[in-house]
């Protein structure tokens, strides 16, 4: 598998790009564009790793490039260093204003270009690491409550323009504390480790996000799924967790595993926030738990129940 990074390179001049490719392809993985507006285009379809931007072309300059860049979600965090003939240090001061991590001259010296880049690709990988440890859940893999919920709020910004459907479940081990009584906390977490692998199994999208929302609930987000569609997915986690034949003497409904699961369900819309969907998901949760567990209930909700 190839895990090389991604640059992509922006100048309007192509033997720039040709001076700056024959430097790094060996290391890393290069896309190009003559022009902002292609620039643009690319870095969206590619998502690099490090864009190098050429501060003076025709159209949308580098400067307007790398203000574009900074203000789209996906792409704010990309690292972008300036490629320029500009010595003025009130040119340097503006690109580093907009968001620039730093600034190369031309003509492009090989030995400097591949030590920046270096330096800020490493820089990217450790941020990129620390970002990710801190929505993650230590044990299970999964994304942590944290993450769940800012996941939750820009799915309902998303959907919300298209009135689009957006389902969450909760879900609960059945009589978790007894299970740890019985077999102790290793099995404890070695059950939350198998129950977090079930339910990523049981996902249909490349979109739904599993979540451990604490201890031994769990959530899981649906961004276009309605209610029928939410309900089967529940079922198939249901019926993910039942395969998983986890002996649990502890339990008093069933010689195996269980789970409780609530299921809420709404079109977005803009003022909704994402305490809407885990409350509604938790109401139906404590319904399944008072109606004798290992059952799935679910509700329909708008912003006036």
């Amino acid at each position: 598998m190839n895990n090389r990074a991604v640059i992509l390179i922006v100048d309007d001049e192509v033997t720039n790009i040709e001076i700056m490719n024959a430097v790094l392809e060996d290391t890393y993985e290069i896309c190009f564009a003559t022009s902002g507006e292609q620039a643009i285009e690319v870095a969206r379809t590619v998502l690099p790793d490090l864009i190098l931007l050429d501060v003076m072309m025709p159209g949308i300059d580098g400067y307007g490039v790398c203000e574009r860049i900074k203000s789209e979600r996906l792409l704010a965090d990309v690292p972008v260093i300036f490629t320029t003939g500009l010595t003025d240090q009130e040119a340097e001061v503006r690109g580093l204003s907009l968001g620039a991590i730093d600034y190369i001259t031309k003509p492009i010296q090989p030995v400097v270009l591949r030590a920046r880049v270096a330096n800020h690709i490493e820089l990217k990988r450790l941020r990129d690491q620390l970002a990710q440890m801190a929505v993650t859940d230590a044990l299970t893999g999964l994304s942590n409550r944290r993450h769940l919920e800012e996941t939750i709020k820009t799915e309902i910004t998303d959907l919300a323009a298209n009135k689009d459907w957006l389902s969450v479940i909760l879900l609960d081990i059945d009589f978790f504390k007894s299970f740890n009584d019985t077999y102790g906390h290793p099995e404890g977490d070695r059950c939350l480790i198998m129950v977090a692998s079930a339910l990523t199994r049981a996902m249909h999208r490349s979109d739904n996000t599993v979540a451990r929302y604490g201890g031994e609930e769990f959530a899981c987000i649906l961004p276009g799924a309605d209610y029928d569609s939410a309900m089967r997915i529940a079922q198939g986690i249901k019926t993910q967790v039942q395969a998983l034949n986890i002996p649990h003497s502890g339990s008093s409904i069933s010689p195996f595993l269980t789970i409780s699961m609530g299921v809420a369900s709404a079109i977005a819309e803009n003022d909704m926030t994402s305490s809407d969907w885990i409350n509604h998901a938790d109401q139906q949760l404590y319904l399944s738990k008072a109606g004798g567990r290992d059952m799935i209930s679910g509700t329909v909700f708008t912003q006036e129940n």
